[in-house]
């Protein structure tokens, strides 16, 4: 496989709240792949971000470049603010890239040190290099990781310390309890503990039946009345339609407007979004938002080849993926309280129909085993359209406010 061919796949990297503040990016690696390049992929890696530098502006991506110097074009175009260039020591021992280094932090782009030991911090020759950084990276499992974090943070300037590669919820658990933010690679595929079955309480409840009047195209009256019975429902509503991600000129000020705007395909949207976070005390920020990437990322997949209704299904198929996690309770039980199209049931509880393998390839660029190329392939999808989609998606869940 070519270098080229490379897709995407996205760590999120998570404060001590679990809400998301970023995304460690890098292209997929696949055993087979006799190509393999460190320096081709991240020069493809750099070329999608600088090309879809307005979209990703608003967010925060780490990326591993290695040696900066052979990168200046692709990176003169990253948006600065958005972009954190992860390093290693040997790429801050280069005096072929000491210049560059500078040059890219007076233009606001983030250093990230990896794989760095206790002694590269505490060694004073190294300060004019250290002084450069903002983050220090150092993995979960790492034997010296308690004294990197203190050497990091003992410094006249502090570093952050982000912790690389949790593997789970309750390692997740232990560097929120001590502040620290981490990347959780396997935040999509990590079972969470459900203690007790969970009830949908009255707000889900509610919900489920204006989601209900929307797939049954009710008299807008109708929804407008249910939705003004509950002010908080309303804010949101408005909040929603008024967040950056739609671009609206003029501000929704009505319930009724607002509905008049989305239409019921974007409503039904919203509420399932809503629905996601009536889960009062399991609530994961990080998990809301994976939902909504990997929705928003199979609509836009599907928008190539399928109908518009039917792009807008591969957003509830891809959020409902979700819901037995972010709610407590199986997928089958909400499906059996709304009139969903087949193909959608379809996709969901056996993994069939038409839906099926855009779910799967987006589901498979949330790790980096590589196949995300067989299930493209299968679609007849270049990884240039996979991998901008992606990015897209990312960028559209940053903007939205639910």
């Amino acid at each position: 496989m070519a270098s080229d061919n490379r897709y995407l796949f996205r760590a999120p990297l998570l404060d001590a709240e679990q809400r998301v503040i970023g995304y460690r990016l890098a292209c997929q690696k696949n055993p087979q792949d006799s190509e393999f390049s460190g320096e081709a992929d991240s020069r493809q890696l750099l070329a999608v971000l600088a090309e879809h530098a307005g979209e990703t502006r608003s967010g925060r991506f780490f990326v591993e470049v290695g040696p900066v110097a052979r990168f200046a074009e692709e990176l003169a175009a990253l948006p600065p603010q958005a972009s954190v260039l992860i390093l290693k020591p040997g790429d801050l021992r280069d005096g072929g890239n000491r210049a560059m280094l500078a040059s890219l932090r007076e233009r606001g782009l983030g250093l990230a040190l990896c794989d760095a030991d206790p002694a590269f911090l505490e060694l004073r020759e190294n300060e004019a290099l250290l002084s450069q950084l903002g983050y220090v990276l150092v993995a979960f499992d790492h034997p010296q990781r308690a004294a990197i974090t203190s050497l990091a943070r003992q410094r006249p300037l502090p570093l952050s310390v982000v912790v690389d590669r949790i593997p789970g919820w309750p390692e997740l658990a232990a560097c929120a309890g001590t502040g620290m933010a981490g990347i959780f690679p396997d935040l999509c595929r990590a079972p969470r503990e459900i203690r007790q079955p969970v009830k949908l309480g009255p707000q889900a409840q509610q919900i489920l039946q204006l989601m209900h009047m929307v797939q049954g195209n009710a008299d807008i009256r109708h929804v407008e009345k249910v939705l003004k019975s509950d002010v908080t429902l309303s804010y949101k509503l408005l909040r929603y339609i008024n967040s950056a991600g739609f671009g609206l000129e003029v501000e929704i000020e009505s319930p009724r407007h607002a509905v008049a705007m989305l239409g019921y395909a974007p409503l039904f949207r919203w509420l399932l979004l809503l629905l996601t976070r009536t889960h009062a005390t399991g609530f994961s920020p990080a998990l809301m938002q994976a939902a909504m990437v990997r929705g928003r990322f199979a609509e836009l997949l599907g928008q190539g080849f399928l109908s518009r209704r039917e792009a807008e299904n591969l957003f509830v198929v891809g959020m409902f993926s979700f819901l037995d996690r972010l709610l407590g309770i199986p997928v089958k039980e909400v499906l059996s309280q709304l009139t969903l199209p087949e193909t959608v049931a379809e996709a969901l509880l056996a993994r069939e129909g038409v839906y099926a393998p855009v779910l799967t390839l987006a589901e498979a660029c949330e790790s980096e085993d590589g196949r995300a190329a067989d299930f493209a392939v299968a679609l007849s999808m270049k990884a240039e359209d996979v991998n901008q989609a992606h990015l897209l998606a990312l960028a559209w869940a940053q903007n939205i406010k639910i």
